[in-house]
């Protein structure tokens, strides 16, 4: 078998994690006063923005170690399999790095793929490698395969404001001040593992239209992949953006996913969004 390994940032669902040979590398979160979880559902995302809007100061994220990375790879090979490890964007962790340097120290053939993205961007690379591993190409095929098909992933979300983003430096400061200007909300795209401001607009009516023009300016929807629309702390915020793609757009088949803690510790609360696969250029 061909397994699929990624890490807790791509916010599988339960269903998603107990399909075969899918395995989760859980990244770790450090509150204000000094404990420690690992993101592996011990606590629910929703009790985890609860405490990220009681703390004074944004949890710390870690990636997981090399040697958990080793565990995972050591189990694949004694089962006689291949794997293919599906991780955050390497500029946004080092979770990209600690895994290709575990892959070092195994013999059976892994191969370590940067997702350039995050949350449900890594979770439709994870269902596309999947699909691949069921059509019978080999895990060489499968991650030749992905490393083109990344390159169309995109998420654009609009989010209450920078702050979350710029105080854990994933956004500059200068960005922040200008996408935090007095009733503006800010629209943000997640691709090539760098989060930019790719719009804006007065109210979150405003940031919303702009997030929907943003779906054309990135490269239209590939409605051959299902879209999923994300949601930090609450749900209700996603409803505009699910009755757009489904009543405007008419699509079909499309999820609903709440980002987990991984990434909703740089979001923020009250951010929704959308992940979705662009078209293919000709």
């Amino acid at each position: 078998m061909i397994r699929i390994i990624t890490d807790s940032a791509a916010d599988l669902t339960p269903q998603e994690q107990a399909q075969p040979g899918v395995m989760v590398v859980p990244m770790a979160i450090t509150f204000e006063d000094g404990s420690s979880i690992e993101d592996d559902g011990q606590m629910t995302k929703d009790e985890f923005f609860r405490r990220l809007a009681t703390d004074s100061k944004l949890p710390r994220t870690s990636q997981p170690s090399p040697a958990a990375f080793i565990d995972a790879y050591t189990e694949a090979e004694l089962a006689g399999d291949e794997a293919i490890v599906i991780t955050v964007g390497q500029k946004l962790s080092g979770t990209f790095q600690c895994a290709t340097m575990a892959a070092n120290d195994v013999d059976t053939p892994i191969y370590v793929i940067d997702s350039e993205t995050a949350t449900q961007g890594e979770a439709v690379l994870v269902r596309e490698a999947l699909r691949l591993r069921d059509t019978g190409l080999s895990a060489a095929q499968i991650a030749d395969a992905l490393e083109l098909f990344k390159k169309r992933i995109r998420i654009v979300a609009v989010v209450d404001s920078l702050k979350h983003l710029q105080k854990g430096g994933r956004v500059p400061a200068a960005v922040a001040i200008v996408g935090g200007a007095l009733g503006i909300k800010p629209v943000i795209g997640l691709y090539e593992s760098t989060v930019k401001l790719v719009g804006k607009g007065r109210g979150r009516p405003g940031a919303l239209v702009a997030l929907f023009k943003q779906l054309d300016e990135m490269g239209g929807i590939d409605t051959n992949y299902p879209c999923t629309v994300l949601y930090s702390d609450d749900k209700a915020v996603a409803a505009p953006v699910h009755h757009y793609l489904t009543q405007n757009l008419k699509l079909e088949g499309v999820r609903t996913c709440q980002i987990g803690a991984t990434i909703g510790t740089h979001v923020g609360p009250r951010a929704a969004g959308i992940a979705f696969v662009t078209k293919a250029t000709v």
